[in-house]
C-alpha cells in the first residue's frame, strides 16, 4: 500500500487529486482535521511519513513544505509555479522524449503549468525534428475556463449579480510577464519566450492553446508536422488527431471532466494551426499530476484516469 499525503487538499487541484485518489485500493490517503491542515508540525509529520507527497500550494508554502521533507525516500510532486525550471527538479511531461524514464527515478517532480503543457507538447517535439528553429520569434494564444484560477475565481464567476464583464472571454497576462512563460521557454529549448495571449472565458473547465505558424518561418511543411506528431504521441495521455473539428469549430471545452490531451494541424500550405486541446483541471493539473505518481509507482500511468 503506497501513503499519499496531498498539501493543500482543499485547493481546486487539491481536492481533484484527492476525488482521484480516494477510490483507489493500492493508495493509502494520510489526511490531517481540519483544525491541523495548516499546522507546520502536523504537516511535517504527514510529508515525511508520505512515499509520495503532493505539493498543492502557492509558490512560497510549496518552498517551505519541500524544505520540510527530510525523509529520503519521500517523492514530491510539486504542482506549483516553484520548481518548474529548479535544477534538480524532473519536470513532469511523460510525453517529453526520455521524460518517462526520468519521473520513474525522480524523487522531485514539477508538474506542468496548465497554459504551458499545450505549448510545450506543440513546440518541443518540432524544435527537436528541427521544424523549428530555437531561435524562433513565435506567438501563442489560449483559452481557458474559468476553473483555472482557483476558488476565488469560480466563486467570482459563479456568484449571483456578477459583473457583466465576466459574460465575455477576457484576456490578461498583458504584461507578457505570465509565470508559465519561464518553462514555455525553459522546457522548448527558446532563445526567447513567446508572445503569450491568455483569454479566460466563462465556462467552468478546457483549454485551448494554439501556436500559429508562416511556412516560410519552418523548415518542411504541415504535412512534416503531422508525421512528427504522429511519431511522438504513441502513448501516454497526448494523442494526435487528424481531424477534430466541430463543423468548422474547435471547442476549448471538448475535453472538459478529461485527463488527456488531443493535438491537431489546421490551417493551409501558407498559414499553419497547432491546436492542443484538454482541461485546465486533467492534464492541466490534477491528471498530470495522478499520471507521475502512477509512473513513478511502476503502474499503468492511465489509471485512475479519465481518458
Amino acid at each position: 500500500m503506497t501513503n499519499i499525503f496531498i498539501d493543500g487538499s482543499a485547493g481546486t487541484t487539491g481536492l481533484r487529486i484527492f476525488d482521484r485518489l480516494s477510490g483507489r485500493k493500492d493508495i493509502s490517503l494520510i489526511t490531517l482535521p481540519e483544525d491541523r491542515r495548516k499546522d507546520p508540525s502536523a504537516r511535517k509529520e504527514a510529508l515525511n511519513a508520505a512515499d509520495i507527497a503532493f505539493l498543492c500550494l502557492p509558490d512560497a508554502a510549496a518552498q517551505e513544505a519541500v524544505s520540510m521533507v527530510g525523509n529520503p525516500d519521500t517523492v514530491v510532486i510539486d504542482t506549483s509555479t516553484a520548481h518548474r525550471t529548479s535544477p534538480g527538479w524532473t519536470y513532469g511531461f511523460a510525453e517529453l522524449s526520455g521524460m518517462r524514464e526520468r519521473i520513474a527515478a525522480s524523487k522531485r517532480i514539477a508538474n506542468p503549468g496548465c497554459h504551458a503543457s499545450g505549448f510545450i507538447a506543440l513546440v518541443n517535439p518540432l524544435i527537436a525534428a528541427g521544424i523549428l528553429s530555437r531561435d524562433a520569434g513565435l506567438s501563442c494564444f489560449s483559452l481557458t475556463g474559468y476553473s483555472g484560477g482557483g476558488k476565488s475565481m469560480i466563486s467570482e464567476y459563479e456568484a449571483s449579480g456578477n459583473s457583466v464583464l465576466l459574460s465575455a472571454p477576457r484576456q490578461y497576462g498583458l504584461t507578457q510577464t505570465h509565470k508559465h512563460l519561464k518553462e514555455m521557454t525553459a522546457v522548448c529549448g527558446l532563445t526567447r519566450s513567446p508572445v503569450f495571449c491568455p483569454v479566460v472565458a466563462p465556462f467552468y473547465s478546457g483549454m485551448e492553446v494554439t501556436v500559429p505558424l508562416f511556412s516560410a518561418d519552418i523548415s518542411g511543411t504541415a504535412e512534416d508536422i503531422r508525421s512528427v506528431y504522429r511519431d511522438a504521441y504513441t502513448s501516454g495521455l497526448v494523442k494526435y488527431a487528424e481531424n477534430c473539428d466541430e463543423k468548422g469549430f474547435l471547442s476549448a471545452a471538448a475535453l472538459s471532466g478529461r485527463d488527456d490531451m488531443q493535438i491537431t494541424v489546421c490551417g493551409n500550405d501558407d498559414r499553419i494551426l497547432l491546436v492542443a486541446r484538454y482541461d485546465n483541471l486533467g492534464k492541466g493539473a490534477s491528471g498530470a499530476a495522478i499520471q507521475n505518481m502512477n509512473i513513478v509507482l511502476g503502474a499503468d500511468e492511465t489509471t485512475g484516469l479519465e481518458c
